[in-house]
Protein backbone atom coordinates (compact mmCIF):
# COMPACT_ATOMS: atom_id res chain seq x y z
CA UNK A 1 0.00 0.00 0.00
CA UNK A 2 2.29 2.71 -1.32
CA UNK A 3 1.93 6.30 -2.51
CA UNK A 4 4.47 7.73 -4.96
CA UNK A 5 5.01 11.31 -6.09
CA UNK A 6 5.68 11.73 -9.80
CA UNK A 7 4.76 15.33 -10.64
CA UNK A 8 3.71 18.74 -9.24
CA UNK A 9 6.04 18.37 -6.26
CA UNK A 10 7.50 21.75 -5.25
CA UNK A 11 5.80 23.20 -8.37
CA UNK A 12 2.34 23.89 -9.77
CA UNK A 13 2.01 22.14 -13.12
CA UNK A 14 2.51 18.48 -13.99
CA UNK A 15 0.20 16.86 -11.46
CA UNK A 16 0.64 13.08 -11.19
CA UNK A 17 0.64 10.69 -8.23
CA UNK A 18 1.00 6.91 -8.10
CA UNK A 19 -0.88 4.55 -5.80
CA UNK A 20 -0.17 0.84 -5.43
CA UNK A 21 -2.53 -1.48 -3.53
CA UNK A 22 -3.94 -4.98 -3.98
CA UNK A 23 -1.50 -5.49 -6.84
CA UNK A 24 -3.19 -2.66 -8.74
CA UNK A 25 -1.33 0.29 -10.20
CA UNK A 26 -3.29 3.55 -10.08
CA UNK A 27 -2.43 7.04 -11.32
CA UNK A 28 -4.15 10.16 -10.03
CA UNK A 29 -3.78 12.67 -12.87
CA UNK A 30 -1.54 12.43 -15.92
CA UNK A 31 0.60 15.52 -16.15
CA UNK A 32 1.32 17.89 -18.98
CA UNK A 33 2.60 21.38 -18.53
CA UNK A 34 5.54 23.75 -18.37
CA UNK A 35 7.00 22.22 -15.22
CA UNK A 36 9.90 23.91 -13.52
CA UNK A 37 11.66 20.75 -12.49
CA UNK A 38 12.13 17.49 -14.35
CA UNK A 39 9.09 15.34 -13.65
CA UNK A 40 9.78 11.64 -13.33
CA UNK A 41 8.63 8.71 -15.42
CA UNK A 42 5.81 6.70 -13.89
CA UNK A 43 7.13 3.86 -11.69
CA UNK A 44 5.81 0.98 -13.83
CA UNK A 45 5.38 0.40 -17.59
CA UNK A 46 2.29 2.02 -19.07
CA UNK A 47 0.67 -1.32 -19.93
CA UNK A 48 0.68 -2.23 -16.23
CA UNK A 49 -1.39 0.77 -15.14
CA UNK A 50 -4.88 -0.43 -14.22
CA UNK A 51 -6.69 2.86 -13.51
CA UNK A 52 -6.26 6.59 -13.94
CA UNK A 53 -8.40 8.72 -11.60
CA UNK A 54 -8.90 12.22 -13.00
CA UNK A 55 -9.79 15.11 -10.69
CA UNK A 56 -10.68 17.47 -13.55
CA UNK A 57 -10.12 18.21 -17.22
CA UNK A 58 -7.43 20.91 -17.16
CA UNK A 59 -4.57 19.89 -19.40
CA UNK A 60 -1.92 19.98 -16.65
CA UNK A 61 -3.82 17.09 -15.05
CA UNK A 62 -5.02 15.21 -18.13
CA UNK A 63 -2.77 16.20 -21.01
CA UNK A 64 -0.56 13.12 -21.24
CA UNK A 65 -3.38 10.58 -21.28
CA UNK A 66 -2.97 10.13 -25.07
CA UNK A 67 0.76 9.50 -24.55
CA UNK A 68 -0.09 6.94 -21.89
CA UNK A 69 -2.36 5.22 -24.41
CA UNK A 70 0.29 5.47 -27.13
CA UNK A 71 2.76 3.67 -24.85
CA UNK A 72 0.45 0.75 -24.08
CA UNK A 73 -2.10 1.82 -21.46
CA UNK A 74 -5.39 -0.10 -21.81
CA UNK A 75 -6.88 0.40 -18.34
CA UNK A 76 -9.82 2.54 -17.25
CA UNK A 77 -9.91 6.33 -16.87
CA UNK A 78 -12.41 7.25 -14.15
CA UNK A 79 -13.82 10.79 -14.03
CA UNK A 80 -17.08 12.67 -13.60
CA UNK A 81 -19.42 13.00 -16.57
CA UNK A 82 -18.57 16.66 -17.17
CA UNK A 83 -14.83 15.97 -16.99
CA UNK A 84 -15.38 13.26 -19.57
CA UNK A 85 -17.21 15.73 -21.85
CA UNK A 86 -14.51 18.39 -21.50
CA UNK A 87 -11.62 15.95 -22.01
CA UNK A 88 -13.31 14.79 -25.18
CA UNK A 89 -12.69 18.21 -26.71
CA UNK A 90 -9.51 19.17 -24.84
CA UNK A 91 -7.49 16.05 -25.68
CA UNK A 92 -8.50 16.27 -29.33
CA UNK A 93 -7.50 19.93 -29.35
CA UNK A 94 -4.15 19.11 -27.72
CA UNK A 95 -3.49 16.38 -30.32
CA UNK A 96 -4.31 18.82 -33.11
CA UNK A 97 -1.76 21.28 -31.68
CA UNK A 98 0.86 18.49 -31.42
CA UNK A 99 0.34 17.49 -35.05
CA UNK A 100 0.24 21.09 -36.29
CA UNK A 101 3.49 21.93 -34.49
CA UNK A 102 5.16 18.80 -35.91
CA UNK A 103 4.07 19.74 -39.43
CA UNK A 104 5.39 23.29 -38.98
CA UNK A 105 8.72 22.13 -37.54
CA UNK A 106 9.20 19.54 -40.24
CA UNK A 107 8.69 22.11 -42.99
CA UNK A 108 11.57 24.07 -41.47
CA UNK A 109 13.60 20.86 -40.91
CA UNK A 110 13.41 19.98 -44.61
CA UNK A 111 14.92 23.33 -45.54
CA UNK A 112 17.69 23.11 -42.93
CA UNK A 113 18.40 19.40 -43.14
CA UNK A 114 17.45 18.84 -39.48
CA UNK A 115 16.00 15.62 -38.14
CA UNK A 116 12.27 14.94 -38.40
CA UNK A 117 10.22 16.13 -35.44
CA UNK A 118 7.82 13.53 -34.06
CA UNK A 119 4.74 14.81 -32.20
CA UNK A 120 4.28 13.77 -28.59
CA UNK A 121 1.07 12.03 -29.67
CA UNK A 122 -1.43 12.08 -32.51
CA UNK A 123 -5.18 12.44 -32.95
CA UNK A 124 -5.50 8.64 -33.06
CA UNK A 125 -3.80 8.45 -29.65
CA UNK A 126 -6.18 11.07 -28.25
CA UNK A 127 -9.21 9.22 -29.58
CA UNK A 128 -7.86 5.98 -28.15
CA UNK A 129 -7.50 7.56 -24.71
CA UNK A 130 -10.98 9.10 -24.91
CA UNK A 131 -12.35 5.62 -25.58
CA UNK A 132 -11.03 4.42 -22.20
CA UNK A 133 -13.08 6.90 -20.12
CA UNK A 134 -15.62 5.47 -17.68
CA UNK A 135 -17.52 8.49 -16.27
CA UNK A 136 -19.47 8.49 -13.02
CA UNK A 137 -21.59 10.88 -10.97
CA UNK A 138 -20.68 12.84 -7.88
CA UNK A 139 -21.09 10.98 -4.55
CA UNK A 140 -21.26 7.62 -6.33
CA UNK A 141 -19.13 5.02 -4.55
CA UNK A 142 -17.35 2.80 -7.08
CA UNK A 143 -15.49 -0.44 -6.48
CA UNK A 144 -12.35 -0.51 -8.61
CA UNK A 145 -11.57 -4.02 -7.43
CA UNK A 146 -12.14 -6.02 -4.22
CA UNK A 147 -10.56 -3.94 -1.45
CA UNK A 148 -10.48 -0.57 -3.25
CA UNK A 149 -13.39 1.88 -3.51
CA UNK A 150 -13.46 5.48 -4.75
CA UNK A 151 -15.85 8.43 -4.68
CA UNK A 152 -15.77 11.80 -6.46
CA UNK A 153 -16.92 14.93 -4.61
CA UNK A 154 -17.50 18.38 -6.15
CA UNK A 155 -14.55 20.64 -5.30
CA UNK A 156 -15.77 23.76 -7.15
CA UNK A 157 -12.76 24.44 -9.38
CA UNK A 158 -14.13 23.67 -12.85
CA UNK A 159 -17.23 22.09 -14.31
CA UNK A 160 -16.97 18.45 -13.23
CA UNK A 161 -13.94 18.98 -10.96
CA UNK A 162 -13.64 16.73 -7.93
CA UNK A 163 -11.68 15.71 -4.91
CA UNK A 164 -11.28 11.93 -4.79
CA UNK A 165 -11.79 9.72 -1.75
CA UNK A 166 -10.15 6.29 -1.86
CA UNK A 167 -10.83 3.50 0.64
CA UNK A 168 -8.30 0.65 0.74
CA UNK A 169 -8.53 -2.55 2.74
CA UNK A 170 -5.66 -5.03 2.67
CA UNK A 171 -6.18 -7.79 5.21
CA UNK A 172 -6.61 -6.14 8.59
CA UNK A 173 -5.29 -2.80 7.36
CA UNK A 174 -7.91 -0.15 6.49
CA UNK A 175 -6.83 3.22 5.09
CA UNK A 176 -8.59 6.17 3.52
CA UNK A 177 -6.70 8.66 1.36
CA UNK A 178 -8.18 11.86 -0.08
CA UNK A 179 -6.77 13.73 -3.07
CA UNK A 180 -7.94 17.34 -3.02
CA UNK A 181 -7.57 17.98 -6.74
CA UNK A 182 -7.60 21.73 -7.37
CA UNK A 183 -9.73 23.29 -4.63
CA UNK A 184 -12.08 25.90 -6.02
CA UNK A 185 -12.55 29.54 -5.10
CA UNK A 186 -16.07 30.00 -3.64
CA UNK A 187 -18.76 32.38 -4.90
CA UNK A 188 -17.92 31.95 -8.57
CA UNK A 189 -20.55 31.83 -11.32
CA UNK A 190 -21.90 28.74 -13.06
CA UNK A 191 -20.47 26.08 -10.75
CA UNK A 192 -21.08 25.13 -7.13
CA UNK A 193 -18.86 26.01 -4.18
CA UNK A 194 -16.45 23.33 -2.96
CA UNK A 195 -17.85 20.49 -0.88
CA UNK A 196 -15.83 19.36 2.09
CA UNK A 197 -14.73 15.97 3.37
CA UNK A 198 -14.40 15.22 7.08
CA UNK A 199 -12.50 11.92 7.39
CA UNK A 200 -9.18 10.66 6.05
CA UNK A 201 -6.03 8.90 7.20
CA UNK A 202 -3.97 10.68 4.56
CA UNK A 203 -4.58 13.78 2.45
CA UNK A 204 -2.77 14.87 -0.71
CA UNK A 205 -3.64 18.52 -1.23
CA UNK A 206 -2.76 21.37 -3.55
CA UNK A 207 -1.11 24.60 -2.41
CA UNK A 208 -1.20 26.87 -5.46
CA UNK A 209 -2.05 29.91 -3.33
CA UNK A 210 -0.75 28.46 -0.08
CA UNK A 211 1.21 31.60 0.78
CA UNK A 212 -1.31 34.37 0.05
CA UNK A 213 -4.93 35.39 0.02
CA UNK A 214 -6.80 36.82 -2.93
CA UNK A 215 -7.56 40.52 -3.05
CA UNK A 216 -11.12 40.86 -1.83
CA UNK A 217 -13.44 42.04 -4.61
CA UNK A 218 -16.92 43.14 -3.57
CA UNK A 219 -18.28 42.66 -7.10
CA UNK A 220 -16.40 40.98 -9.95
CA UNK A 221 -18.98 42.32 -12.40
CA UNK A 222 -18.54 45.96 -11.30
CA UNK A 223 -14.73 45.79 -11.16
CA UNK A 224 -14.46 44.20 -14.59
CA UNK A 225 -16.93 46.73 -15.97
CA UNK A 226 -14.76 49.56 -14.62
CA UNK A 227 -11.67 48.31 -16.47
CA UNK A 228 -13.61 47.75 -19.68
CA UNK A 229 -15.34 51.14 -19.45
CA UNK A 230 -12.08 53.05 -18.98
CA UNK A 231 -10.29 51.21 -21.79
CA UNK A 232 -13.05 51.45 -24.38
CA UNK A 233 -13.57 55.10 -23.41
CA UNK A 234 -10.02 55.96 -24.47
CA UNK A 235 -10.38 54.01 -27.72
CA UNK A 236 -8.46 50.90 -26.77
CA UNK A 237 -9.08 47.15 -26.79
CA UNK A 238 -9.36 44.96 -23.70
CA UNK A 239 -7.39 41.79 -24.42
CA UNK A 240 -8.04 38.98 -21.95
CA UNK A 241 -5.81 35.89 -22.01
CA UNK A 242 -8.09 33.24 -20.58
CA UNK A 243 -8.15 29.49 -20.25
CA UNK A 244 -10.53 28.19 -22.90
CA UNK A 245 -12.35 25.95 -20.45
CA UNK A 246 -13.83 27.47 -17.31
CA UNK A 247 -12.43 30.97 -17.19
CA UNK A 248 -13.77 32.04 -20.59
CA UNK A 249 -17.27 30.94 -19.66
CA UNK A 250 -17.10 32.76 -16.32
CA UNK A 251 -16.09 35.95 -18.11
CA UNK A 252 -19.05 35.64 -20.46
CA UNK A 253 -21.33 35.29 -17.42
CA UNK A 254 -19.97 38.50 -15.86
CA UNK A 255 -20.16 40.39 -19.17
CA UNK A 256 -23.80 39.32 -19.61
CA UNK A 257 -24.50 40.78 -16.16
CA UNK A 258 -22.70 44.08 -16.80
CA UNK A 259 -24.47 44.53 -20.13
CA UNK A 260 -27.82 43.86 -18.46
CA UNK A 261 -27.01 46.47 -15.80
CA UNK A 262 -25.51 48.87 -18.39
CA UNK A 263 -22.36 49.34 -16.32
CA UNK A 264 -20.12 50.21 -19.30
CA UNK A 265 -21.34 53.72 -20.08
CA UNK A 266 -18.74 54.65 -22.68
CA UNK A 267 -20.03 51.88 -24.95
CA UNK A 268 -23.08 50.07 -23.50
CA UNK A 269 -23.37 47.56 -26.36
CA UNK A 270 -19.64 46.89 -26.72
CA UNK A 271 -18.59 43.99 -28.95
CA UNK A 272 -17.07 40.88 -27.37
CA UNK A 273 -15.06 38.35 -29.39
CA UNK A 274 -14.22 34.86 -28.18
CA UNK A 275 -11.24 33.82 -30.27
CA UNK A 276 -10.49 30.21 -29.41
CA UNK A 277 -11.91 27.15 -31.19
CA UNK A 278 -11.58 25.12 -28.00
CA UNK A 279 -13.40 27.79 -25.98
CA UNK A 280 -16.28 27.66 -28.46
CA UNK A 281 -16.70 23.91 -27.98
CA UNK A 282 -16.41 24.26 -24.21
CA UNK A 283 -19.03 27.02 -24.24
CA UNK A 284 -21.44 24.59 -25.93
CA UNK A 285 -20.92 22.15 -23.04
CA UNK A 286 -21.44 24.93 -20.49
CA UNK A 287 -24.65 25.84 -22.34
CA UNK A 288 -26.01 22.28 -22.09
CA UNK A 289 -27.63 20.33 -19.26
CA UNK A 290 -25.90 21.56 -16.09
CA UNK A 291 -28.18 19.91 -13.54
CA UNK A 292 -26.06 18.43 -10.77
CA UNK A 293 -23.12 20.68 -11.67
CA UNK A 294 -24.34 24.31 -11.85
CA UNK A 295 -25.02 26.54 -8.85
CA UNK A 296 -28.54 27.67 -7.95
CA UNK A 297 -28.11 31.17 -9.42
CA UNK A 298 -27.22 29.71 -12.82
CA UNK A 299 -30.11 27.24 -12.70
CA UNK A 300 -32.46 30.12 -11.87
CA UNK A 301 -31.30 32.00 -14.98
CA UNK A 302 -31.86 28.88 -17.07
CA UNK A 303 -35.35 28.33 -15.64
CA UNK A 304 -36.26 31.88 -16.70
CA UNK A 305 -35.38 30.97 -20.27
CA UNK A 306 -32.11 32.92 -20.51
CA UNK A 307 -28.70 31.61 -21.50
CA UNK A 308 -26.24 32.58 -18.72
CA UNK A 309 -23.30 33.04 -21.11
CA UNK A 310 -25.03 34.47 -24.21
CA UNK A 311 -25.79 38.14 -24.92
CA UNK A 312 -26.09 40.64 -27.81
CA UNK A 313 -22.97 41.59 -29.75
CA UNK A 314 -21.13 38.39 -28.76
CA UNK A 315 -19.05 37.07 -31.66
CA UNK A 316 -17.43 33.65 -31.89
CA UNK A 317 -14.33 33.46 -34.07
CA UNK A 318 -13.97 30.02 -35.59
CA UNK A 319 -11.41 30.50 -38.34
CA UNK A 320 -7.93 31.96 -38.36
CA UNK A 321 -9.08 34.51 -40.93
CA UNK A 322 -11.74 35.75 -38.51
CA UNK A 323 -9.07 35.99 -35.82
CA UNK A 324 -6.75 38.04 -38.02
CA UNK A 325 -9.55 40.43 -38.97
CA UNK A 326 -9.94 41.45 -35.31
CA UNK A 327 -6.60 43.24 -35.44
CA UNK A 328 -7.57 45.11 -38.60
CA UNK A 329 -10.85 46.35 -37.13
CA UNK A 330 -10.38 49.72 -35.38
CA UNK A 331 -13.55 49.56 -33.27
CA UNK A 332 -12.77 49.27 -29.53
CA UNK A 333 -13.65 45.78 -28.34
CA UNK A 334 -13.10 43.02 -25.80
CA UNK A 335 -11.08 40.05 -27.07
CA UNK A 336 -11.03 36.84 -25.01
CA UNK A 337 -8.47 34.38 -26.32
CA UNK A 338 -6.35 31.47 -25.12
CA UNK A 339 -4.00 30.34 -23.83
CA UNK A 340 -4.44 31.78 -20.36
CA UNK A 341 -0.69 32.08 -19.67
CA UNK A 342 0.08 33.37 -23.19
CA UNK A 343 2.34 30.43 -24.00
CA UNK A 344 0.58 29.45 -27.22
CA UNK A 345 -2.51 30.04 -29.30
CA UNK A 346 -4.13 33.04 -30.93
CA UNK A 347 -3.61 35.25 -27.87
CA UNK A 348 0.02 35.81 -28.87
CA UNK A 349 -1.08 37.46 -32.12
CA UNK A 350 -3.44 39.76 -30.22
CA UNK A 351 -0.65 40.67 -27.81
CA UNK A 352 1.60 41.54 -30.74
CA UNK A 353 -1.00 43.98 -32.05
CA UNK A 354 -2.08 45.51 -28.73
CA UNK A 355 0.80 45.44 -26.23
CA UNK A 356 2.48 48.49 -27.77
CA UNK A 357 -0.71 50.61 -27.68
CA UNK A 358 -1.00 52.68 -24.45
CA UNK A 359 -4.78 53.00 -24.85
CA UNK A 360 -5.24 49.20 -24.59
CA UNK A 361 -5.46 46.97 -21.53
CA UNK A 362 -4.16 43.43 -21.11
CA UNK A 363 -6.34 41.91 -18.39
CA UNK A 364 -5.17 38.74 -16.62
CA UNK A 365 -7.82 36.75 -14.77
CA UNK A 366 -5.96 33.63 -13.70
CA UNK A 367 -2.79 32.20 -12.22
CA UNK A 368 0.42 32.88 -14.16
CA UNK A 369 3.11 30.25 -13.59
CA UNK A 370 6.79 31.02 -13.31
CA UNK A 371 8.57 31.22 -16.66
CA UNK A 372 5.48 31.99 -18.74
CA UNK A 373 4.95 35.07 -20.89
CA UNK A 374 1.91 35.89 -18.77
CA UNK A 375 4.03 35.93 -15.61
CA UNK A 376 6.62 38.19 -17.26
CA UNK A 377 3.92 40.67 -18.23
CA UNK A 378 2.33 40.64 -14.79
CA UNK A 379 5.76 41.21 -13.23
CA UNK A 380 6.25 44.34 -15.34
CA UNK A 381 8.60 43.41 -18.19
CA UNK A 382 9.20 46.34 -20.59
CA UNK A 383 9.78 44.45 -23.85
CA UNK A 384 8.80 41.02 -25.14
CA UNK A 385 9.61 39.09 -28.29
CA UNK A 386 6.72 37.73 -30.35
CA UNK A 387 7.12 36.01 -33.69
CA UNK A 388 10.71 37.21 -33.93
CA UNK A 389 9.79 40.85 -33.30
CA UNK A 390 10.53 42.97 -30.23
CA UNK A 391 7.35 44.52 -28.84
CA UNK A 392 7.31 47.37 -26.29
CA UNK A 393 4.89 46.87 -23.44
CA UNK A 394 3.02 50.17 -23.29
CA UNK A 395 -0.51 48.90 -22.70
CA UNK A 396 -1.93 48.87 -19.18
CA UNK A 397 -1.44 45.43 -17.62
CA UNK A 398 -4.03 44.50 -14.98
CA UNK A 399 -3.81 41.36 -12.86
CA UNK A 400 -7.33 40.58 -11.66
CA UNK A 401 -6.14 37.97 -9.15
CA UNK A 402 -9.37 37.82 -7.18
CA UNK A 403 -11.05 35.97 -10.03
CA UNK A 404 -8.81 32.92 -9.68
CA UNK A 405 -10.33 29.48 -9.95
CA UNK A 406 -8.09 28.30 -7.10
CA UNK A 407 -8.86 28.72 -3.43
CA UNK A 408 -6.53 31.15 -1.66
CA UNK A 409 -4.66 30.40 1.56
CA UNK A 410 -7.77 30.96 3.67
CA UNK A 411 -9.81 28.74 1.36
CA UNK A 412 -7.23 25.95 1.55
CA UNK A 413 -7.20 26.19 5.33
CA UNK A 414 -10.99 25.94 5.37
CA UNK A 415 -10.83 22.82 3.19
CA UNK A 416 -8.24 21.00 5.32
CA UNK A 417 -9.89 22.06 8.60
CA UNK A 418 -13.08 20.29 7.52
CA UNK A 419 -11.33 17.05 8.48
CA UNK A 420 -12.67 16.99 12.01
CA UNK A 421 -12.77 16.14 14.79
CA UNK A 422 -9.90 13.77 14.00
CA UNK A 423 -7.06 15.15 11.89
CA UNK A 424 -5.42 13.08 9.14
CA UNK A 425 -2.23 11.24 10.06
CA UNK A 426 -0.32 13.07 7.34
CA UNK A 427 -0.99 15.86 4.86
CA UNK A 428 1.13 15.74 1.70
CA UNK A 429 1.38 19.30 0.33
CA UNK A 430 1.82 19.36 -3.46
CA UNK A 431 0.91 21.42 -6.55
CA UNK A 432 2.45 24.67 -5.37
CA UNK A 433 5.59 26.63 -6.09
CA UNK A 434 8.30 25.98 -3.53
CA UNK A 435 7.58 28.98 -1.32
CA UNK A 436 3.81 28.48 -1.44
CA UNK A 437 4.00 24.78 -0.58
CA UNK A 438 6.47 25.25 2.28
CA UNK A 439 4.55 28.23 3.68
CA UNK A 440 1.26 26.35 3.67
CA UNK A 441 2.86 23.28 5.22
CA UNK A 442 4.20 25.40 8.08
CA UNK A 443 0.81 27.11 8.47
CA UNK A 444 -1.06 23.84 9.02
CA UNK A 445 1.77 22.39 11.13
CA UNK A 446 1.14 25.18 13.62
CA UNK A 447 -2.53 24.12 13.62
CA UNK A 448 -1.66 20.59 14.72
CA UNK A 449 -1.32 18.77 11.40
CA UNK A 450 1.68 16.71 10.33
CA UNK A 451 2.52 17.99 6.83
CA UNK A 452 5.11 16.76 4.38
CA UNK A 453 6.16 18.53 1.17
CA UNK A 454 7.31 15.48 -0.81
CA UNK A 455 10.22 15.48 -3.21
CA UNK A 456 10.34 13.89 -6.63
CA UNK A 457 10.38 10.07 -6.52
CA UNK A 458 9.39 10.07 -2.85
CA UNK A 459 7.44 6.97 -1.78
CA UNK A 460 5.33 6.70 1.35
CA UNK A 461 4.15 3.36 2.80
CA UNK A 462 0.57 4.00 3.93
CA UNK A 463 0.27 0.72 5.82
CA UNK A 464 3.31 1.29 8.03
CA UNK A 465 2.95 5.10 8.04
CA UNK A 466 6.52 5.88 7.05
CA UNK A 467 8.54 7.41 4.26
CA UNK A 468 10.41 4.57 2.55
CA UNK A 469 12.03 6.58 -0.26
CA UNK A 470 12.82 10.23 0.36
CA UNK A 471 13.12 11.16 -3.29
CA UNK A 472 15.33 13.85 -4.80
CA UNK A 473 15.08 17.34 -3.26
CA UNK A 474 13.89 20.03 -5.64
CA UNK A 475 16.97 22.09 -4.86
CA UNK A 476 19.15 19.44 -6.55
CA UNK A 477 17.09 19.54 -9.75
CA UNK A 478 17.91 22.26 -12.24
CA UNK A 479 15.40 24.30 -14.17
CA UNK A 480 14.78 22.65 -17.54
CA UNK A 481 16.20 25.53 -19.51
CA UNK A 482 19.50 25.28 -17.67
CA UNK A 483 22.27 22.82 -18.40
CA UNK A 484 21.85 19.83 -16.12
CA UNK A 485 24.23 17.19 -14.86
CA UNK A 486 23.29 13.88 -13.36
CA UNK A 487 23.89 13.64 -9.62
CA UNK A 488 25.97 10.67 -8.55
CA UNK A 489 24.13 7.73 -6.90
CA UNK A 490 26.12 8.30 -3.71
CA UNK A 491 25.05 11.95 -3.53
CA UNK A 492 21.40 11.07 -4.16
CA UNK A 493 21.62 8.46 -1.39
CA UNK A 494 23.11 11.06 0.95
CA UNK A 495 20.21 13.44 0.18
CA UNK A 496 17.71 10.68 0.81
CA UNK A 497 19.28 9.90 4.17
CA UNK A 498 19.09 13.59 5.08
CA UNK A 499 15.35 13.53 4.38
CA UNK A 500 14.95 10.37 6.48
CA UNK A 501 16.75 12.04 9.40
CA UNK A 502 14.40 15.05 9.17
CA UNK A 503 11.43 12.69 9.17
CA UNK A 504 12.75 10.93 12.29
CA UNK A 505 13.22 14.31 14.01
CA UNK A 506 9.61 15.26 13.26
CA UNK A 507 8.37 11.94 14.65
CA UNK A 508 10.24 12.64 17.91
CA UNK A 509 8.43 15.90 18.59
CA UNK A 510 6.98 15.69 22.09
CA UNK A 511 9.61 13.25 23.37
CA UNK A 512 11.32 13.60 26.73
CA UNK A 513 14.09 16.18 27.08
CA UNK A 514 16.54 13.44 27.99
CA UNK A 515 15.86 11.42 24.83
CA UNK A 516 15.86 14.49 22.61
CA UNK A 517 19.16 15.70 24.06
CA UNK A 518 20.77 12.30 23.51
CA UNK A 519 19.52 12.27 19.91
CA UNK A 520 20.86 15.81 19.33
CA UNK A 521 24.26 14.80 20.74
CA UNK A 522 24.41 11.82 18.37
CA UNK A 523 23.67 14.04 15.39
CA UNK A 524 26.19 16.62 16.59
CA UNK A 525 28.91 13.96 16.65
CA UNK A 526 28.35 13.40 12.91
CA UNK A 527 29.00 17.03 12.02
Amino acid sequence: MKLGFVGADHEVTGSCHYLEAWGKHILIGMEQGKDVYVNQDIPVPENQIDFVLLTHAHIDHSGKLPLLYKNGFQGEIISTFSTNDLCNIMLRDSAHIQEFEAEWRNRKAKRSGAEEYVPLYTMDDALGAIGLFHPCGYEQKIELCPGIQVRFRDVGHLLGSASIEIWIQEGEVHKKIVFSGDVGNPNRPLIKDPKYTDTADYVVMESTYGDRDHVEVWSYTAELAKVIDQTLGRGGNVVIPAFAVGRTQELLYYIREMKGQRLVRSCPDFPVYVDSPLALEATEIYSGDLRGYADEETLLVLRKGFQPIRFPNLHLCRTSDESRMLNMDKEPKVIISSSGMCEAGRIRHHLKHNLWRPECTILFVGYQANGTLGRLLVDGIDTVKLFGEKISVRAQVVNFRGMSGHADKAGLEKWINAFAPEKPRKVFVVHGEEEAALTFAETIRLQGYEPLVPDFRAVYDLASDQLVEAGVPAASLHVKAAVRHKASPAYIRLQQMGQRILEVIRHNEGGTNKDLSRFADQLQSLV
